[in-house]
Formats: structure tokens, sequence, C-alpha cells
């Protein structure tokens, strides 16, 4: 064994700077038409945006009035996903009813 020990010490300064940026939102809605029934919409709301009766009700209600209604905001894959089951359980139960997604 020699007599001597090596040592290397390695210094590194680094600066990372961390930006977190947040996500996009998009505002999922729906759209009227004169077939699915009100208590179908209503359903929806609170099965699938988890609305409680009284604000399911009014986005219920001012879809029916206004032609179309915000159901909530989200990020594109979570609208995406609530969008498509909107579609799938219409489709289930004989509704045209149609929902999309807009960027906030």
């Amino acid at each position: 064994m020699s007599g001597f020990t090596t040592q290397t010490q390695e210094q590194v300064d680094s600066k990372t700077r961390v930006v977190e940026k947040e996500p996009p939102m998009y505002q999922v809605l729906l759209h009227n038409d004169d077939y699915t029934t009100m208590n179908f919409v209503v359903e929806l709301l609170v099965g699938i945006f988890h609305k409680n009766l009284e604000e399911a009700t009014r986005i219920m209600l001012n879809v029916h009035r206004s032609g179309i209604g915000i159901c909530g905001i989200y990020t594109y894959e979570v609208a995406e996903t609530k969008v498509e089951t909107v579609h799938q359980l219409a489709h289930e139960r004989g509704f045209p009813l149609k929902s999309s997604i807009e960027k906030v």
C-alpha cells in the first residue's frame, strides 16, 4: 500500500430556476337540444361533474334558456374525458346531447 492518498474534490455551482407553469385550462360546455330531458342533464351534472342538485339545476336551466352552459373548468385531458363520458352516456340513453371543450 502506498503512503499517500489522493483526494479529489469537485464542486459544481449550478443555479437552476424552476418555473412552474400552470397547464392551460378548458371549460366543458353542454349544448341544448330539443330531445334530451332536463332530468338527464341534471343527472349528468351531478354524476359526472360532481355538482350538487341546486347547482346542477341552475346549469341545466342556463343550457335550456341560452342554448349552452359551462359545466366546469379542467385541464385538457380531464375535460376531454368528461366530454367523452357525456357522449357515451347520452348515446346509451338514446339522447343526442352534445358537449364540447373550449380553451379558457
